[in-house]
């Protein structure tokens, strides 16, 4: 039987508002508020960061402090490998969603013989390369980068010799190459969309499940059909940010809130699903933000019960 292992990464320096780094303490005092002891109940581990960097002249525009994102993607990639080895089941709270390019990268270095698939639990597609990226946050690229494709059909930026050096690197981390395919990747709820991002997801058929879709055909039946999609995958990676859900409902404690989203009890439905198909490597939180939190603590108190949820559901599989 596998142990679950808490991962904590408090990085926050590949969003483009500060406070995500936060994210990790807000859903542990959510949990102690409620008077659960979860946190107490599992071993964990803290990755070091690099948050001071976000004091440095950054010279890298179009992929923002990446040699310090990168440094922690190869900490969180080397955590991730080594529990998966102890027979661990990681669950990662990280900062921003930069982390997941770690993540995805520390399981197929476990698993390099393994087809990985990703649930992708968004409002943003984070598909994005220093070639197409408007903003230069790098929370919007760890899809590009473990797909190895930097969309340059749709090139915007000429990115200087440094930062396509970083860029290279990142998307060698752990092993080199693709982590995962086009085909094996599934969106919840994107939409919040770039022109450069919508063209490569319809140049490779990116399936986008949106919030009205599922509502209209019903969640069991979507959830049906995507099983089936990647049911050649022998490993899943789902990966949840907080800024899938409805900012006006729950609240705008996320780095950028989007409206029109799920609620938490279809959130839970969804990564319920995958997790029951015994498929289930690894599960990540992230983008919780408390500063930016209009009704004090609750996205944290909400990510908390859908960490909770998921947690049980995994103790039942594992």
């Amino acid at each position: 039987m596998k142990t679950i292992k808490l991962i904590k990464n408090r990085s926050d320096i590949g969003a483009g508002t500060r406070g995500s780094d936060m994210g990790v303490d807000a859903i542990e005092i959510a949990a102690i508020n409620m008077n659960d002891d979860y946190f107490n109940c599992y071993p964990f581990e803290d990755i070091e960061t690099e948050n001071e960097t976000i004091y440095n002249k950054e010279n890298n525009s179009f992929a923002k402090r990446i040699g310090s994102v990168l440094e922690v993607c190869k900490r969180l990639s080397n955590s991730v490998t080594k529990n998966l080895h102890n027979n661990n089941f990681p669950i990662i709270l990280s900062g921003d969603h930069s982390s997941a390019l770690g993540t995805i990268s520390g399981i197929k270095t476990a698993f390099p013989k393994k087809t990985l698939g990703v649930i992708w639990i968004d409002a943003h597609a984070d598909i994005h390369s220093p070639y197409t990226s408007p903003t230069g946050n790098i929370h919007g690229m760890p899809l590009a980068a473990a797909l190895n494709d930097d969309n340059l059909d749709y090139k915007i930026n000429n990115v200087l010799k440094q930062t396509a050096v970083y860029w290279n690197q990142m998307k060698n981390i752990g092993i080199n190459g693709s982590k995962v395919k086009h085909d094996d990747i599934i969106y919840f709820g994107v939409r919040d969309i770039e022109e450069q991002e919508a063209a490569i997801i319809k140049e490779h058929n990116i399936k986008n499940y949106t919030v009205s879709e599922m509502r209209y055909r019903g969640f069991d039946n979507c959830l049906n059909e995507a099983i089936k999609k990647i049911s050649n995958c022998n490993h899943i990676y789902i990966s949840f940010d907080v800024d899938s859900m409805d900012s006006d409902l729950i609240s705008k404690g996320t780095g950028t809130p989007v409206s029109k989203g799920f609620d938490e009890f279809e959130i839970i439905k969804i990564i319920r699903a995958f997790v029951k198909t015994k498929k289930v490597s690894c599960f990540e939180v992230v983008e919780i933000n408390p500063t930016l939190d209009n009704k004090g603590n609750k996205m944290a108190e909400t990510a908390f019960k859908v960490l909770k949820e998921t947690t049980e559901t995994l103790k039942s599989t594992l």
